[in-house]
């Protein structure tokens, strides 16, 4: 009887520690999302550079305040109602995710190296954690509304609605074999999706001047890190951080799995980035091709970023 009894715990345990791993994912989702425009700016880098120790706590300090202010309303959990205690608590993991984003997207700019001094690594990430910190707090309530579109679609009043208006639902043996006007409708949706998220996010930092200094930074190899960021946090958002409906997302599409739609998107991301940057004359036909390439690639990453969102808000 006491064997039978305590079998389910292990499951209970792992199923714990995935909705914690989620959660925390959820809200790196979220601070990525806000914070990445904030990192395209370089006088932020100089701020943070030159910035007293003692500011720096300050800054640090009503990050905290204002994180727990929304976490009081929203927080990165699935949780409806907060003690005091458990506000703090969630509001400084909050500060903590954020600050570790923070840190990583600048090493990954290449803001941030070994030879950096720590003086100013702490300055460039306690500025550039502010946004991340408060895009983790509002992960939830700015990047959930698909999942509540789901439900309503599948609520008794929407089986009253003609099946020309659903989403494609079909196995998708049968729909890789038998491709429908459906099918093109919902790749389309996607990937329009896709496109006005990275035109939203990465339009007002294509004519910065900070897009061709990052990208004159950056060695040929770390750009392939730049590409693989881009592709992880698209995944992410998309089909890990449980923000859509994974089963709904790979019955849709045309012939997409998750790896293919991350590509297909990543490459929509680029052609936005490309179009961007000749709109506002940041590339000429004059200019190297690696450079377009180095350009369009650190462009890349919040437009994909932004593309993501926008495919799960659709």
């Amino acid at each position: 009887m006491a064997t039978s009894i305590d079998k389910p715990m292990p499951q209970a345990e792992a199923n714990i520690w995935l909705s914690e791993f989620q959660a925390i994912l959820q809200g790196a989702v979220g601070g990525f999302l806000f914070g990445i425009p904030l990192l395209y700016t370089v006088e932020v880098w100089s701020i943070g550079a030159a910035t007293d120790p003692r500011w720096l706590l300050a800054v640090l300090a009503a990050t905290l305040v204002g994180v727990g202010l929304l976490t009081q309303v929203e927080g990165f959990r699935q949780t409806l109602s907060l003690h005091p205690l458990e506000t703090l608590l969630e509001s400084i993991e909050a500060v903590a995710i954020g600050v570790v984003c923070a840190a990583l997207a600048l090493v990954l700019l290449r803001r941030i190296t070994l030879a950096t001094p720590l003086a100013e690594v702490l300055g460039k990430v306690v500025f550039e954690a502010v946004p991340f910190a408060l895009g983790v707090a509002l992960a939830r309530s700015t990047l959930q509304g698909k999942r509540g579109r789901v439900r309503a679609e599948t609520s008794p009043e929407s089986e009253a609605e003609p099946a020309a208006n659903r989403r494609t639902t079909a196995p998708l043996s049968r729909r890789l074999t038998f491709p429908t006007r459906g099918n093109l409708g919902d790749a389309l949706v996607d990937f329009d999706a896709a496109l006005i998220g990275a035109v939203l996010i990465a339009f007002s930092i294509a004519p910065t001047e900070e897009v061709p200094l990052l990208a004159a930074s950056l060695p040929p190899l770390w750009l392939l890190l730049i590409m693989a960021a881009s592709l992880g946090l698209s995944y992410a958002v998309v089909f890990a951080s449980g923000f859509a409906d994974r089963a709904e997302r790979r019955q849709r599409g045309l012939l997409f799995s998750p790896i293919t739609e991350t590509l297909v998107a990543y490459l929509v991301a680029l052609l936005a980035s490309l179009a961007m940057l000749v709109l506002f004359q940041q590339l000429n036909p004059s200019d190297p091709w690696s450079e377009w390439l180095s350009n369009i690639l650190v462009l890349g990453l919040p437009a994909s970023i932004g593309g993501a969102a926008g495919r799960i808000l659709i």
